[in-house]
Parts: structure tokens; C-alpha cells; sequence
């Protein structure tokens, strides 16, 4: 094991990976098309784009 491996494990650092990004990136954009939606008074597809967005793919985004 080298010296890096050892220190990111030591400080439990997170690590940033493209598949993080684009679960962000779906994230942020059910949030922005619910937020839209809503606007214009859907008040079925908007509810379920926004939970979505919170429930699943922010905190995906986060945890892997």
C-alpha cells in the first residue's frame, strides 16, 4: 500500500468520480424541470421529478 492510499484512508477523504458528476448532473436537472414544471401549475409530473431529484439521485450523487 502506498503512502497516498494510506493517507486517503486515514482521513476518510470522498472521492469524486465521472459517475458522481453525471448523478449530479441528473440530479440538478430534475430539480430545474420540476421547479419548471411547477411554475406552470403540473401538479402531477412535477411532485415526482422533484422527489426524484432529492430522494435518489442527489444523495447517489453523494454517497458513491
Amino acid at each position: 500500500m502506498s503512502v497516498s492510499e494510506k493517507q486517503s484512508e486515514e482521513t476518510g477523504s470522498l472521492r469524486f468520480s465521472p459517475v458522481n458528476a453525471m448523478l449530479g448532473i441528473a440530479g440538478l436537472a430534475c430539480l430545474v424541470a420540476g421547479y419548471w414544471l411547477l411554475s406552470n401549475g403540473s401538479i402531477t409530473a412535477a411532485p415526482i421529478l422533484l422527489v426524484l431529484a432529492y430522494v435518489v439521485f442527489l444523495p447517489l450523487a453523494i454517497i458513491r
